[in-house]
């Protein structure tokens, strides 16, 4: 039994052991014949890599071939247009240099030409010389003058005919500037007075304040006359107590203090009781009273003119104005109408009507003050607008407005005209007899100045002046001038409102007797 198994064992390990082998031997076979299988793919595949190669490489080559002949045809084209392109270069730099030769021959030819042209004319310009020479000594000879006297002679007729030329140039130049700008300037100041119309107020140097009955005017003496005498040492004015019925007159060159006094004697008389004491307290009540009127004014009159941002103490400044006058003008009322006119004239010129307002307003503040402090009221309001910070446009008009010194802007020329027309028109300021005199006679005295004028007559309230000439010294060219010149002269001597006309007459009269 043992030796059956160990026989079915060794047989079973004999078999195994043979299967084994024959299992190795045929994974061999098979493992050899796919080795031999793949080995012929790979010399296929490199076989068919490198014929795919060679038949690259040879189309690379054509077309390297093919470009670089392509290359070479383009270079030998651009090369062939460059040599054509320099050819024609050459044939027309050899047609400018042939012309070139044909000038220069050319000119020279007319150099010779000119030359021998100046050669005859210098000949001829001797001989025209002395012909001339020849010609000035028959003349001298023939009208016994001599060339210098002859020279004068010409000169003094060239002289007239450019004077009687020059004086027709001036009058026709004057004619058609005159009515082209009066055209304009008629059109922008009446539409500018047209649509301006402010209040003319006139004052006077004294006050009259209404009693009740004579009987106050004792009171307002007072014991000894101690409360006329309190009552004016507190106002610094003058009253008068006179036979005029129920009335006293307070006198004084301050209007302010000439209000104060008027307020506070109202008050007192309304009060009933004037001693002293109550005396001081009414003035101090009336001054507190016209201090807050001023103030008031001040700012109605730059919400009338439109303008607005000024400096406090310059509103105070313009509300005094209320009380100033100017030959019986009230400044305040005429500084207003000055803003809205020169308001209405920069609108039409299209220039700044904020600053033409502010310049028209401040011209005259020099006024409010110029009886306190030294100076005129021009240089007075040129320091107040500079202390308050106003602009240089403002300050060169307030300067320049009576021509003091030269408008840097159309603004300050506007403020001229303005202040002219507030003030020279009809009823807008009085004038003493005196002055009225004074003025038509140096008026007269500058036009009698000039030489050839006979007599002169200033009408019209001094608006024309008539010039009689003498007309053997004075010809009808001369005239036009004359009349320039004199309007200068009065301009440049003279102050005065609006515009004076100078009117020439030349009169010539021929007189005789039939017997």
């Amino acid at each position: 039994m043992t030796t059956v198994i160990i026989a079915v064992v060794a047989t079973l390990v004999i078999t195994a052991l043979i299967t084994w082998v024959l299992a190795s031997n045929y994974h061999k076979k098979v493992a050899d014949g796919k080795i031999g299988s793949a080995e012929e793919r790979a010399r296929k595949i490199i076989d068919e890599a490198l014929k795919t190669a060679e038949d690259t490489k040879r189309e690379k080559l054509l077309e390297v071939k093919e470009e670089s002949l392509k290359t070479r045809n383009d270079l030998e084209k651009e090369v062939k247009d460059r040599r054509n392109e320099m050819q024609r270069a050459e044939r027309r730099i050899q047609q400018k240099e042939e012309n070139v030769e044909k000038r220069s021959e050319a000119i020279e030819r007319r150099e010779q030409s000119l030359s021998a042209r100046e050669e005859n004319l210098n000949k001829k310009t001797e001989e025209v010389a002395k012909l001339n020479e020849q010609r000035l000594q028959e003349l001298e000879k023939i009208s016994g003058l001599t060339s210098e006297q002859a020279k004068e002679y010409l000169l003094k007729i060239v002289e007239d005919d450019v004077k009687h030329e020059s004086a027709i140039m001036i009058k026709n130049m004057e004619a058609e500037a005159k009515e082209e700008a009066d055209k304009r300037a008629k059109e922008i100041v009446v539409g500018a007075i047209q649509r301006c119309a402010a209040d003319h107020v006139s004052e006077t140097t004294i006050s009259v304040v209404q009693l009740p009955n004579d009987e106050m005017k004792g009171r307002i003496i007072g014991r000894e006359g101690r409360n006329i005498r309190t009552l004016e040492t507190m106002t610094g004015v003058d009253l008068i107590i006179d036979d005029t019925p129920e009335a006293v007159v307070i006198s004084g060159f301050d209007p302010i203090r000439r209000e104060v006094a008027r307020i506070a004697l109202e008050k007192l008389i309304v009060d009933g009781r004037i001693h002293p004491a109550r005396i001081e307290e009414m003035v101090e009540k009336a001054q507190k009273e016209v201090a807050a009127k001023i103030k008031e004014e001040g700012e109605n009159a730059a919400i009338e003119a439109g303008v607005h941002g000024l400096h406090p103490e310059v509103i105070k400044i313009l509300g005094r104005m209320m009380f100033r006058t100017s030959y019986g003008q009230n400044c305040l009322k005429h500084s207003v109408e000055v803003a809205q006119l020169c308001g209405l004239m920069a609108s039409e010129l299209g220039l700044d009507v904020r600053v033409a307002k502010r310049a028209g307003l401040l011209h005259d503040i020099g006024k409010a003050v110029d009886h306190e402090l030294e100076g005129s009221h021009i240089q007075l309001g040129v320091d107040i607008c500079r202390k308050y910070k106003e602009s240089q446009v403002v300050i060169n008009a307030v300067e320049a407005h009576h021509g003091d010194v030269e408008p840097q802007s159309l603004i300050a020329v506007l403020v001229q005209a303005a202040d002219t027309i507030s003030s020279a028109r009809p009823g807008a300021r009085r004038e003493t007899l005196e002055t009225y005199t004074s003025r038509l006679k140096e008026l007269e005295d500058i036009t009698n100045s000039f030489k050839g004028v006979d007599h002169s007559f200033a009408i019209q309230a001094g608006r024309e002046v008539r010039v009689m000439v003498v007309p053997e010294q004075v010809t009808d060219e001369d005239m036009v001038i004359m009349a320039r010149d004199i309007a200068k002269k009065i301009e440049d001597e003279m102050e005065y409102p609006g515009q004076i006309k100078v009117n020439i007459i030349r009169e010539s009269r021929a007189t005789d007797y039939a017997k």
